[in-house]
């Protein structure tokens, strides 16, 4: 791994990168010799439902220095970047007032740290009709309904982010673009922290992915999911964190092993590539840091 910037003990630490990159191993490390809590910045991760397939830290890796935001959001609930920033509010104020360790946020959803080092457009909640109606439009729709200034800004793949966007102007009249222009400062500027962002080759974060479905599997993956599978609906946020379908579809003998395995690994590589599009684009002002150096 390349050197790390210095970690002056008044400083936060953020670690971004994309899946299978070696976050949570980084952040653990940082804790144990500097010192802080590791918070998480995952948006599969915050569900309690899941530990091993989201890569979640181990109890064995959480009983070696605090964490916090993981697996604290129960499976029914939609969980927003605007809820996080709320959770993770907390962990700062007592950081700033010395009554609690350095916070070490870590994770691979952008706009986590896109709202903590940005600040956070405080857009209206969205109705529970409106939610309703968008979850059963198709991805195409939901784009095709959305303003053009905010079609230029977010990821019209990412479902999740399309539908918000969909729902804040059909429940405001106003596009979300619109909203995000009038963002209060920041809880954290990127001035007053150490960012970090893991870049390395797509050869190395490949075989790493290959491999941790396997993994995941030899941990109990398949068992963490056949126990939530009487639950199972594809509308909701946490079943749909890579690789349950795949099992879902496996103990329900629509495909075999193999073909989950191959399916999972094409969704991680997809959602990596567009995870380091992302930061490629959005944080050229953090700290790069090779894992595989």
């Amino acid at each position: 791994m390349t050197a790390l910037p210095p970690i002056p003990p008044d400083r936060p630490v953020l670690i971004a990168g994309p899946t299978a990159s070696g976050k949570s191993a980084l952040a653990l490390q940082v804790a144990e010799i500097h010192g802080g809590i590791v918070v998480n910045a995952d948006a599969s991760q915050v569900y309690g439902c899941w530990r091993v397939i989201t890569a979640r830290p181990s109890p064995e890796e959480e009983a070696r220095a605090a964490h916090a935001l993981y697996g604290h959001v129960d499976w029914r609930e939609t969980y927003s970047a605007g809820q996080w920033l709320r959770d993770i509010l907390p962990v700062f104020e007592a950081f700033r007032a010395g009554r609690g360790p350095r916070p070490i946020v870590t994770g691979g959803t952008g706009l986590y740290f896109r709202t903590l080092t940005e600040g956070m457009a405080e857009v209206p909640p969205t109705p529970p009709e409106i939610r309703a109606e968008g979850d059963g439009m198709s991805l195409e729709t939901l784009v095709a309904g959305l303003d053009a200034r905010t079609s230029g800004q977010i990821d019209l793949l990412n479902r999740a982010r399309v539908q918000r966007a969909w729902e804040v102007l059909r429940a405001t009249g106003r596009g979300l673009a619109d909203w995000q222009a009038d963002t209060p400062p920041p809880l954290l500027p990127l001035n007053q922290c150490v960012p970090l962002v893991l870049e390395t080759s797509r050869d190395w974060l490949e075989a790493r992915i290959r491999r941790r479905f396997d993994q995941m599997l030899d941990l109990g993956a398949l068992d963490e999911v056949r126990a939530m599978r009487p639950h199972y609906d594809p509308a909701l946020p946490a079943f749909r964190a890579i690789g349950v379908p795949e099992l879902v579809d496996l103990l329900d003998d629509r495909i075999s092993l193999d073909e989950a395995r191959e399916r999972a690994s094409i969704s991680t590589r997809r959602y990596a590539k567009r995870q380091r599009t992302w930061f490629r684009a959005r944080m050229s002002a953090w700290h790069a840091v090779d894992p595989a150096a």
